[in-house]
């Protein structure tokens, strides 16, 4: 079948064939042009599943560890106990207890985990599964598999969180052991981790700690919550962000069907985003910026009421449009925490952190130093440890493997099979699992941050459409029991680790690694590396040259891949 140059891709099975039969510009071109098109990209099913999760989950399990607190009355009383002190501590250690078992921002089908949908306890509770030990050469706490030594350390940071859950207060030495045992956990795998939120919920937990003896940790918490609306809205300070809301708005199930087409400058032929959507993101940020400041210099119980407000919409406007990553909890916990923190305690005054002058140097360094390096040298810092949270600015890989070698990571202990693999055992039919793995670069290319890829994949192999393409992201969730859009945990180390266990041949396994843009900087820094001989070429992609590119490659960004195509032909 002969597909024309101006058709949008047909939604028909038979069509699959021929469409992943095309070079990968035409490829990229037609599957781009087919998820603009898309009025419901998220099965309603999956939707449910999701709320369900966050309500009975996450929420509910909040709220039955509540039942143990000496505050509790009943639930249908929920307004006397809810908003008390040691119910929102209970909601800090129990979003860490909820994410390092997995049930998180890294579950579910919009991860790529299909079955089981989760990942976290059943690799951290099981030896052999692979780590990425901070430092690979040290003793005990080193290698590149897990031990039964850290099994046994996430079982006792487990414990010792489930212990602050059912006590009917909670108390420093309650919260110590967290503060002294997840640092630990870091330095064996910087997976778990990450995976606790630390940047966020080590950090509470650590000022609730430190600071009963002064006082002043729901100031301390105050500033925690500021800190991260102000270093998210700085994070969006570039032009990938606008592309990260016409994404996200064009998969948002409840975002009108009309205003849609209206996300891209020209539907569907030129599908860079639009004024429109910059203009969303625009007043995003904005936005961000002024939670924090409002909230924290207010003296107007309505002033302070209305922001309180203004929160919750921002918050629940991310919520119910699946942002990638699915962080649902999160936002749901910035919203209860900002009511506690402010609409509950106004007369707390974050000045009052100067009492305790050894939790304001920690504050200082981890608060502002460095997410301040990490957006200036963002090669060093977790984006998470950064604060820059959903900008569109992430390090990122594509993982390409040659033919079928994808089956060699079967070697890996783990929980769960590839993407491909847990779809074939939920679906009969080939070409409804061909069209899904298919679309996969659609989203990633969609986004400003994608377009380094016309730079980088001619780089690294002679012909991209003899290779499967494969998100880090997925490969870090299947290998390591988490993922969340850390482009670090899926890079050098991980490919390292996965090498030694997998022994790829040289040309099976190439991977695209793409650091994110500094802040206020020109370019995203890109290498391609093979498994075996390492590094194959690097360079740097300007954004202005990819703030002109489509997201699929066009003119001198299309001629290594046309290129390509006649070396094959002519071979």
């Amino acid at each position: 079948m002969a597909i024309s140059q101006t058709e949008i891709p047909p939604y028909e099975l038979s069509d699959v064939p021929d469409v992943k039969a095309l070079p990968f510009h035409e490829r990229a071109r037609l599957i781009g042009r087919m998820w603009a098109s898309q009025q419901n990209a998220t099965p309603f099913s999956v939707i449910v599943m999701y709320w369900l999760k966050y309500l009975l989950l996450f929420a509910g399990g909040w709220a039955f560890f509540n039942t143990f607190s000496s505050t509790y009355t009943s639930l249908l009383d929920v307004g006397s106990w809810a908003f008390t002190p040691v119910a929102f501590q209970k909601a800090l250690v129990w979003a860490m207890f909820y994410e390092c078992l997995g049930l998180g921002c890294s579950s579910g089908p919009m991860n790529a985990r299909f079955w089981p949908p989760i990942g976290g306890l059943l690799h951290f509770l099981r030896p052999g599964t692979t780590k990425l030990a901070l430092y690979p050469k040290l003793p005990v706490l080193g290698g590149s598999t897990r031990s039964v030594f850290d099994v046994v350390l996430y079982s006792v940071h487990m414990l010792f969180l489930l212990r602050a859950l059912l006590s009917p207060a909670i108390t420093p030495d309650l919260l110590v052991p967290t503060c002294i045992i997840l640092p630990i956990l870091g330095v064996a795998d910087k997976t778990i981790f990450l995976a606790a939120r630390s940047e966020h919920y080590l950090i509470g937990i650590i000022c609730m700690a430190g600071a009963f003896a002064g006082g002043v940790w729901i100031a301390a918490c105050q500033i925690l919550w500021c800190c991260i609306w102000f270093w998210a809205a700085t994070s969006k300070l570039n032009h990938h962000f606008p592309s990260v809301i016409m994404v996200m708005m064009n998969n948002g199930p409840f975002f009108p069907a009309f205003l849609k087409n209206r996300l891209f400058v020209n539907y569907p032929d030129d599908l860079r985003p639009s004024k429109f959507a910059t203009f969303m993101a625009h007043l995003g940020t904005a936005t961000e910026y002024a939670i924090p400041f409002i909230l924290l210099l207010s003296d107007s119980t309505a002033l302070t009421g209305g922001m309180l407000f203004v929160a919750f919409g921002f918050h629940g406007f991310i919520a119910l449009n699946n942002p990638s990553g699915m962080p649902i909890e999160w936002n749901i916990l910035m919203v209860y925490g900002a009511i506690f923190l402010f609409g509950f305690n106004p007369e707390v005054s974050v000045l009052s952190v100067a009492e305790v002058p050894w939790l304001a140097a920690l504050m200082f360094c981890s608060l502002i130093l460095l997410p301040l390096y990490g957006n200036f040298v963002p090669s060093r810092v977790s984006f998470l440890l950064s604060m820059r949270y959903y900008a569109g600015n992430w390090a990122y890989n594509i993982w390409f493997f040659r033919g079928d070698s994808a089956k060699k990571i079967n070697k890996l202990k783990k929980a769960a099979g590839t993407m491909r693999e847990q779809l074939e055992g939920m679906i009969d039919d080939p070409l409804a699992v061909e069209t899904v793995m298919m679309s996969t670069p659609a989203i990633r290319l969609a986004h400003l941050q994608g377009k380094a890829l016309f730079d980088a994949i001619p780089h690294a192999m002679d012909n991209v459409d003899e290779y499967e393409w494969m998100e880090g992201e997925i490969v870090a969730g299947l290998a390591l029991g988490w993922n969340f859009g850390d482009g670090h945990l899926n890079e050098t180390r991980l490919l390292e680790v996965i090498q030694e266990q997998c022994g790829f041949e040289e040309g099976e396994l190439r991977v695209v690694m793409v650091e994110s843009q500094p802040l206020f900087g020109r370019a995203m820094h890109w290498k391609a590396v093979d498994a075996v001989t390492g590094v194959l070429a690097e360079g740097d992609a300007l954004i202005e040259k990819m703030r002109k590119e489509q997201p699929w490659p066009t003119g001198d960004s299309a001629r290594p891949f046309i290129d390509a195509v006649a070396r094959k032909s002519a071979g």
